[in-house]
């Protein structure tokens, strides 16, 4: 699996899926206009600001979303691996971990996006359980990729490149927002279970 090399200390690991998975969760996502909605912040802060975040949603129950696309699963497990062999330390064997939440895709349009510093593990009750968070660029997009603050890294939105980090604070970040392209990702979380 080609590998994207991100610095080891950044915790961040990077894979490519197949850039044929990324256009077929792309025309699920534009054919199924039934199931979208507006973005909002977070899965516990429900607001709608599109001063902070500007995105079309859409959430898919990890069963439902294994059975539609098998081979996103099946690749992305082999870059949960390679993550777990290189930072054998968050494979924990006292507490299982798994998929437990929807998967989301999202759109944003030109000067779109996430626009401010978050982390995917606040400390609520609703997201204590967060292990890793993992997202999927979609298309390619020049000015688009994602600024982890304490890495001080951007990582390029690059069509199947496959992120895998720390859901807490240490990897606080936020979109980079392109005047020029939209945006497709995937993005979902490991959890302790």
């Amino acid at each position: 699996m080609k590998e994207h090399n991100f610095p080891n200390n950044s915790f961040i690991g990077g894979w490519y899926i197949s850039e044929k998975i990324c256009d077929k969760i792309v025309q699920y996502f534009n054919d199924n206009t039934m199931e979208h909605y507006i973005g909002m912040l977070g899965s516990t802060d429900k607001r709608i600001d599109d001063t902070r975040k500007q995105s079309i949603d859409m959430s898919i129950d990890p069963v439902k979303f294994v059975n539609i696309f098998p081979d996103y699963h099946n690749e992305f497990l082999q870059c949960l691996e390679l993550y777990k062999k290189r930072y054998s330390e968050c494979d924990n064997e006292m507490c299982g971990y798994g998929f437990k939440r929807k998967i989301n895709i999202q759109h944003y349009k030109k000067n779109g996006g996430f626009k401010i510093w978050h982390k995917e593990n606040d400390g609520n009750p609703d997201v204590i359980t967060r292990h890793l968070v993992f997202m999927t660029y979609l298309n390619d997009v020049e000015d688009g990729g994602t600024d982890f603050l304490y890495q001080n890294l951007t990582s390029p939105a690059k069509k199947g490149l496959t992120l895998i980090w720390p859901a807490g604070w240490t990897h606080t970040h936020k979109g980079q927002i392109s005047s020029t392209s939209e945006k497709y990702i995937l993005t979902s979380w490991i959890d302790f279970i």
